[in-house]
């Protein structure tokens, strides 16, 4: 018997409906960004612009190792939701129980991997003296946590595959405010420096991690169910490039994140990098509502696409268009009305640098008006099982666009130049994902 106001994958969705269904995975999101930016200010305020600075530089290197949780998370989202659509739930358990053990081996041998090669890596890109030696002592710590890190971006899409988003929301919320609890008292009580931070990054992804993992092996009244796991390596691939888009996006706005340190060193010293980080802080919190959107839609998409519902799925990418664009509008006028007080929140100390990052807000603020159309694309085509894509609109954004933007236009604008490349490079990815969108119309018949 259908449980009174359960909204179910196969359901007509209204916008109501479809609200209602996103908004725990949008909190979700929106929690999860959470953690960095509680780390950041705990460690500006109550440990300096030197640590804070080496937790910003060295933050793109742990996300580059944490991006496949990201991959085996999404990827497996829409192959599972998909199959579901197609009446095949013993096979949808089959894969979700192979995935979560494998992806949790795959986070062990990551995370040994990163621990190895950290050193090298983080002098590579530039950092010495105090800067090299206080990101080191942060990110060992993080990397030990990257198993745990893995199952928590998975669990964040499958629990909405699963029909269990509130479920997802709550691990989130207690993960979250784990990791704000933790930070008080490491940080600025115990006056642990960054390695509290850090410890309390990973003591809070364990939450996140752990908690479905438990939730699973119990009874319980979701679609999905561990299983004995049957490896299939014809799954995994498609699961892969299903998430390829996720883990090139994850890869590349790490990897330019560098880039953009490495031309902020450059421009304006490290009150570059530290003003950067705190509009990369902001940015995902405000972008995190376009991912929770389209992690709450995929599925549904998935299982209407699996289904062969074509009606629904033309309604169901009407209706989402819509939602972003009033999104989109609302982002951007709270990112101008707090640039000035979430910026004295990071960086109120110095008021050199809080006039560079309050500059550099304006004209960030921007950015948000196209964000949030070429994350639901590449997210679109992910749940459309079409990895390729959807990597390569992921590629096209994070990557080239923003490398040729950061390189070029400081040639012409100097600083202002780099806080404009951002602005620039979402504008373009938006004209590639209507491209797409166009195009693939009448294969996909939405």
């Amino acid at each position: 018997m259908k449980e009174k106001n359960k909204i179910q994958l196969s359901d007509h969705f209204t916008y109501g409906r479809m609200m209602r269904f996103t908004l725990p995975p949008i909190v979700m999101m929106i929690f999860t960004s959470i953690y960095g930016v509680v780390d950041g200010f705990f460690v500006s305020n109550f440990v300096g612009k030197s640590a804070f600075t080496a937790v910003n530089f060295v933050m793109p290197v742990i996300m580059i190792l944490g991006g496949l949780g990201f991959m085996f998370g999404t990827g497996g989202s829409a192959l599972i939701a998909k199959t579901l659509g197609e009446g095949d739930s013993e096979r949808a358990n089959g894969i979700f129980s192979m995935l979560i053990l494998f992806s949790a081996l795959c986070g062990v041998a990551i995370a040994g991997i990163g621990l190895a090669v950290l050193r090298p890596v983080v002098a590579l890109l530039g950092a010495e003296g105090e800067l090299l030696e206080n990101s080191i002592l942060y990110a060992r710590v993080v990397i030990i946590g990257i198993p745990a890190l893995f199952l928590q971006y998975e669990f964040q899409s499958l629990l909405v595959t699963a029909e269990k988003p509130k479920l997802g929301l709550w691990v989130t919320v207690a993960a979250g405010v784990t990791n704000m609890a933790l930070d008080a008292l490491f940080v600025a009580v115990f006056r642990w420096g960054i390695v509290g931070a850090a410890v309390a990054t990973v003591l809070s992804e364990c939450i996140g991690g752990l908690l479905p993992v438990v939730y699973f092996f119990c009874k319980n009244t979701s679609r999905l169910r561990f299983t004995k796991p049957v490896f299939s390596g014809r799954d995994l691939l498609r699961i892969c490039t299903n998430g390829s888009s996720e883990l090139m996006s994850n890869i590349a706005m790490s990897l330019v994140s560098m880039l953009y340190n490495t031309q902020l060193l450059r421009y304006a010293g490290e009150d570059g990098v530290a003003a950067y980080g705190v509009l990369m802080y902001v940015s995902m919190i405000f972008v995190a509502v376009f991912f929770g959107f389209s992690v709450g839609t995929a599925p549904v998409i998935g299982f209407h696409f699996g289904a062969q519902n074509h009606g629904e799925l033309k309604s169901l990418l009407r209706k989402s268009l819509t939602v972003i664009s009033v999104f989109s509008v609302c982002m951007f006028a709270l990112a101008l009305g707090l640039a000035k007080p979430l910026s004295l929140l990071f960086v109120g100390y110095d008021e050199t640098l809080m006039e560079m990052t309050l500059h550099a807000f304006f004209i960030f603020s921007f950015s948000f008006f196209f964000s949030g159309f070429a994350i639901y694309g590449s997210s679109f085509f992910t749940a459309l099982n079409d990895g390729i894509t959807s990597a390569i609109i992921s590629f096209l954004r994070t990557l080239v666009f923003q490398i040729a933007a950061v390189l070029i236009f400081p040639l012409i604008w100097k600083l202002d130049g780099i806080w404009i490349s951002i602005v620039a490079a979402e504008a373009m990815a938006v004209v590639v994902s209507a491209a797409f969108l166009v195009a693939k119309r009448k294969k996909y018949h939405y």
